[in-house]
């Protein structure tokens, strides 16, 4: 691109979203004093948003009449707020309000996305076609996804050989993929869950083949996160005729590897019921209150990077971390190769610090920060973990810990690329966008 037309026409751009972006920041915040007064406009919506998250928290961890009590406040607090609004006539003072806080977010993102140039999707060495694929499909996952699509047909027209598991008898897809590299095979594949590629991924890494993914679970989130087609898992077959290879990291937890995350705590208990795949909703809503309020599960210790966390109710430990207090980045992770993992935990044990939670990144009760090693420790000898979605048992202390780089993943030289997630929204930078009037760093 023309340095002078860069010069031109993009930083002056970035400068005019920012100064759109605190403009209507601060026409806001004046609206707000201005009209409102000496009113309590701002602290009404506050006590509203506070009152309803306590509702939850209640509702969480109370049965029978406290339960639906608490479910009440949740929905009865906002329809107060709103019923108070009206009554002030500051409905529209609120609309007008929001509109421009949408407007100032906006253009802060416009502004701040120019900081980031790289590129959101790796793009990979081109790569030369395999010769022996052997890929293992699942054909209960994903609602059927692998019949639907002629993943089976498609796949071994390419020359692969396809194993289809068997839903009425449990075979070792790992043992299945030895045995396929044993044989000769130079590339791995699985249409399935994410905890069927993870088993996978980690004999094609202790190999050194390549890895491909084929978008036929349910959720599909290593393969977001890889750029990969969700909606037309064909196309992911395109990795064995045009296909480029990168590298990813890889998490382990004990000797099981994670290709997104593990998780310990609230989700990990629930998820080992029995009753939780026939009835989700009411198995979750039956623990919750014992688990939450540590009547049952076990007590966590966990240790990373210098920081202890004691007895808290939920701890995520992902493959890289997850994005956290933004909206538009939750589930989602910016990078698959920092070497490093995530740690999230969540420790609340009153209605006011799930009110604090309302805080995001800064609430107390939340700790967030990476490691190369996590160390999650119980007061039992055994603890429930989640490995990719998958209830699993581990002897306590549990080391978790990152493998930067260990895993090929080959994926079509075609395709849609990771979304470019917003930036997140800092409010320094924006102001020295905004005054400056030549180059700003």
């Amino acid at each position: 691109m023309d340095e002078g037309r860069l010069g031109a026409h993009g930083p002056v751009a970035q400068r005019r979203a920012a100064r759109l972006a605190v403009a209507a920041a601060t026409a806001g915040v004046l609206l707000l004093l201005l009209v409102a007064g000496g009113r309590s406009i701002g602290l009404v919506g506050i006590g509203g948003s506070a009152a309803t998250a306590a509702g939850l928290w209640w509702a969480l961890t109370r049965r029978g009449l406290a339960r639906v009590c608490a479910a009440g406040l949740a929905v009865a607090a906002p329809a107060m707020v709103f019923a108070f609004y009206v009554a002030a006539g500051l409905l529209w003072l609120v609309v007008v309000i929001l509109v421009l806080w949408g407007v100032s977010v906006s253009a802060g993102w416009a502004a701040l996305a120019a900081d980031n140039t790289a590129p959101a999707t790796a793009r990979g060495c081109p790569v030369p076609p395999p010769k022996r694929p052997f890929l293992i499909m699942n054909p209960r996952s994903g609602g059927g996804k692998v019949e639907r699509f002629g993943l089976r047909e498609k796949a071994e027209a390419l020359g692969a050989d396809v194993v289809l598991l068997d839903p009425g008898r449990p075979q070792d897809v790992v043992a299945l993929a030895r045995d396929a590299v044993a044989d000769g095979a130079d590339l791995l594949g699985v249409a399935g869950g994410d905890g069927t590629q993870a088993l996978v991924a980690g004999v094609a890494a202790a190999y050194g083949v390549p890895f491909v993914v084929i978008t036929a679970g349910t959720r599909n989130h290593f393969a977001l996160d890889l750029g990969l087609d969700r909606d037309e898992p064909s196309r992911c077959l395109d990795a064995l005729t045009d296909g480029v290879e990168f590298r990813v990291d890889l998490g382990r937890v004990g000797e099981r590897v994670f290709v997104n995350n593990a998780s310990f705590g609230a989700y990990a208990v629930v998820v080992q019921s029995p009753a939780y795949r026939d009835d989700k909703v009411r198995t979750t809503l039956q623990l919750l209150p014992d688990v939450l309020t540590r009547h049952h599960g076990p007590r966590l210790t966990v240790a990373a990077a210098g920081v202890t966390l004691d007895a808290p109710q939920a701890v995520l430990v992902s493959n890289n971390p997850y994005r956290v207090g933004d909206l538009a980045g939750l589930g989602r992770r910016e990078r698959l190769d920092g070497g490093v993992l995530g740690l999230l935990g969540v420790r609340v044990d009153s209605a006011a610090q799930a009110a604090a939670m309302l805080r995001g990144r800064r609430a107390p009760g939340l700790t967030v920060l990476t490691a190369r090693e996590i160390l999650v420790d119980a007061d039992e000898p055994v603890v429930q973990v989640g490995v990719d979605g998958e209830p699993l048992t581990f002897p306590t202390p549990v080391r978790c810990r990152i493998e930067p780089r260990a895993l090929r993943v080959r994926v079509p030289r075609d395709r849609p690329g990771v979304p470019r997630m917003r930036p997140r929204l800092n409010w320094r930078r924006l102001w020295a966008l905004a005054l400056a009037r030549g180059p700003v760093r």
